[in-house]
């Protein structure tokens, strides 16, 4: 009987155990299933070795800057987003006016290297510029996020240069009990 119960004990633990970590993770329906599929389809159309990270964009755009090397550098991230702040001499083309590109960039094997907030639009991106026919497209995956988190400097029209010392999601606007520290905002309360 001792072990019966033993045994009914061990299995609900366990059975809780896993109920709890199956709720932990994010469910997803079958269009995001489907989101995931086709967005890492897209990644893949650019080969490992031309997907950069922060050290090796860093070295490339100071290259370009210094006109060492030829290469468009498109930040793809919203309007918005981009006036905030970018990387400074960067180009920017919308993700959502990438079709806009080839009537820019007439030579097919120009380098072209695209990036956005951290590395979901940059891959649809690519994954287009590859079907238009270019043949040197590369990926800065860890995007401005990267570049900020490595202490380089962004830009905007209204300050010049400067770093950002916090980013977004370590930067918190609230008061000790979690209510708004400001009062009014027009638009969007971020």
């Amino acid at each position: 009987m001792k072990r019966i119960f033993v045994i009914a004990v061990c299995l609900a633990f366990f059975t809780g155990v896993v109920g709890f970590a199956m709720a932990a993770e994010k469910v997803l329906n079958p269009l995001e299933k489907k989101e995931v599929e086709v967005w890492k389809k897209a990644c893949s159309s650019i080969p490992a070795e031309r997907n950069l990270n922060t050290e090796q964009f860093k070295k490339l755009y100071d290259d370009v800057m210094a006109g060492k090397e030829k290469a468009y550098l498109i930040d793809t991230r919203t309007h918005p987003e981009f006036y905030a702040f970018h990387i400074p001499n960067t180009d920017h083309v919308h993700a959502g006016h990438m079709y806009t590109i080839p009537g820019k960039i007439k030579d097919k094997d120009a380098k072209i290297v695209v990036w956005c907030r951290t590395h979901k639009r940059q891959c649809y991106v690519a994954e287009k510029l590859v079907e238009y026919g270019y043949t040197n497209v590369w990926a800065y995956g860890e995007g401005i996020v990267g570049w900020i988190k490595a202490g380089y400097e962004v830009a905007n029209q209204f300050t010049g240069l400067f770093k950002v010392t916090q980013y977004h999601k370590e930067f918190k606007e609230m008061d000790k009990e979690g209510k708004p520290m400001w009062r009014i905002r027009e638009f969007h309360p971020y």
